[in-house]
């Protein structure tokens, strides 16, 4: 079961990412790009994704994953139950989002320094 504890380090240690609040919720930006943020109860994470495959993506398992709220169907986003998913499964959920907002040469430098993944 993932807490935010489990991602929390992840928002201010990628490159070009840091924190913040806006309206009580954490948000995990980078420049003004949103790519992960977090329901003000901490029970829900709502993450980049690329929108021609959540349709799948909730599909192949509603218990964790879910559509955003039909005011965000136009951005790349869909949300997961942190309780549903592993803290792995978790961070990785983060770092693929980061992924899609970061230069692809800055991907690729997180790679290079974590060939095993997010940790």
């Amino acid at each position: 079961m993932a807490v935010i504890q489990d991602v929390l380090a992840l928002g201010a240690e990628l490159e070009r990412s840091y924190q913040v609040y806006v309206r009580g919720m954490l948000k995990f930006r980078v420049g003004q790009l949103v790519y992960a943020a977090f329901s003000r109860d901490e029970r829900v994470m709502g993450f980049a994704f690329p929108k021609e495959e959540r349709a799948a993506l909730v599909g192949g398992d509603p218990r964790k994953f879910q559509m955003p709220a039909a005011s965000d169907m136009r951005f790349n986003w869909v949300h997961a139950e942190l309780a549903a998913l592993e803290p792995a499964e978790a961070r990785e959920l983060v770092v693929d989002a980061w992924r899609m907002v970061v230069p692809a040469k800055v991907a690729r430098g997180f790679d290079l320094t974590h060939p095993n993944g997010p940790g």
